[in-house]
């Protein structure tokens, strides 16, 4: 399965922003999100931002995160239509719009802005109209929750044959390695 890479880019956003700013549990051992400072580094270690990214903008993301991550929950869980009401939701309160727009050197592409073009905001509305274009386009499939226990880290499958089950190389081995465990056992 191959996205654009302008819509992978959303997809790998909203992945991180799960990720790395929601509570849970990581790789077999507890999460917890970063908080203050240490959320505004996060932040901007996973969308490569700029040193002017403040505290507000941080939360407001952490926010998007956990609203994103229901989404992501309820698509795992074949409650598609409680995934799309609250992505269309988040559409709606981000004041998501399409605009053309390039970086000098590059071609045009379909971005999504937020109602005020703040980069919270922006990034808001990006993340949504990302996994909008992958559940509009039957693509809902491929949005995962990690089926390793203790992890429930999110992930999209890019496999050619859909059959991804984990957030990592390393869950899918943490699993295996059990269960070769088990059998030896038994």
């Amino acid at each position: 399965m191959l996205f654009d890479s302008h819509m992978r880019a959303l997809l790998d956003a909203s992945i991180a922003l799960v990720n790395g700013l929601t509570d849970g549990e990581a790789r077999g051992r507890a999460y917890v999100a970063p908080e203050g400072a240490e959320r505004v580094g996060a932040v901007r270690a996973v969308l490569n931002a700029g040193a002017d990214l403040d505290a507000d903008a941080a939360d407001h993301l952490a926010a998007t995160a956990r609203a994103l991550r229901t989404i992501f929950e309820a698509v795992a869980e074949d409650r598609l239509d409680e995934a799309v009401h609250a992505l269309n939701a988040i559409l709606q309160d981000s004041g998501a719009r399409p605009q053309l727009d390039r970086a000098p050197g590059e071609p045009w592409q379909v971005h999504f802005h937020g109602a005020d073009d703040s980069y919270a905001v922006g990034w808001r509305a990006g993340c949504a109209t990302g996994l909008a274009m992958a559940i509009g386009g039957d693509y809902a499939g491929r949005l995962g929750v990690c089926a390793a226990p203790r992890c429930d880290r999110v992930y999209v499958d890019t496999s050619r044959n859909a059959g991804r089950q984990f957030c990592s190389t390393a869950c899918q081995n943490r699993v295996k390695a059990a269960a070769f465990r088990a059998r030896r056992a038994g």
